[in-house]
């Protein structure tokens, strides 16, 4: 990452070939990656590489450092937790780490509000680490639904909870349009984000404001079920005038 500035692609870059670094480390290289981690040695770090290679070794003797370090000391806790447990610590701190990192040279290069939200945005549509090595690929699951070729499943991500569900032929592609215009550029009003349009929405049916599943804790099966769905600040607020 050398030069006097970059852009939001080229960062991007960077992290998704060092998270397919470490993603090796932890998934197909384990064995290896095992053997590196002896408790006997000192402290040891997970580094993940440009080139798509990873590294376990000795933290940077330079201080403070040239750019954010791996958590140390991965492989003193090997031996004394469930390897499934260890690896899910490990990729834990390894998602952290790339985002530091990320955000550092972020910052290094000059990069205002509306990169760094955007730089964020693509980095929360990859699967984090963790949920690779966990299974518990989120993002790739919602983005199966979306783009699953199956028009009314389509239509379920991006419509209210309180349209019944409708059989696939009363599915309107033009109707789709309309619907994704009206959140394309709206704020989860949960989390305040805009992030890719293969995330699931719904929208709340007193105060009209739009969430991510996610946020709320809503999948698509479950909306399915809900005939109106109130977000939780309304749901409070009927609460406390009770």
């Amino acid at each position: 990452m050398d030069g006097p500035s970059r852009s939001v692609e080229d960062v991007f870059k960077d992290y998704k070939s060092r998270r397919a670094g470490l993603i090796k480390a932890l998934t197909t290289d384990v064995r290896e990656f095992y053997r590196q981690c002896d408790p006997e040695k000192e402290n040891l770090c997970l580094y993940g590489y440009p080139n798509e290679s990873w590294e376990v070794n000795l933290p940077s003797e330079e201080v403070p450092p040239e750019l954010p370090e791996p958590v140390l000391g991965i492989n003193f806790s090997r031996d004394g937790m469930l390897e499934e447990d260890w690896l899910k610590l490990v990729a834990v701190h390894s998602d952290s780490w790339l985002i530091a990192l990320a955000f550092y040279f972020g910052l290094r290069f000059g990069f205002d509000k509306n990169d760094r939200r955007r730089l964020f945005n693509m980095i929360n549509g990859l699967p984090s680490i963790y949920e690779v090595v966990s299974g518990k690929k989120e993002a790739q699951e919602v983005s199966s639904v979306t783009n699953n070729g199956n028009s009314k499943n389509k239509r379920e991500n991006i419509t209210r909870a309180t349209r019944e569900q409708v059989s696939q032929d009363d599915v309107d592609e033009e109707e789709e349009g309309d619907d994704e215009d009206e959140h394309k550029d709206a704020l989860c009003g949960a989390c305040g984000m805009n992030n890719t349009s293969d995330q699931f929405w719904i929208c709340c049916d007193i105060c009209e404001r739009w969430f991510h599943g996610k946020c709320v804790k809503i999948t698509p099966a479950k909306a399915q079920h809900i005939k109106q769905y109130k977000c939780p600040g309304c749901s409070n607020k009927k609460a406390r005038a009770h």
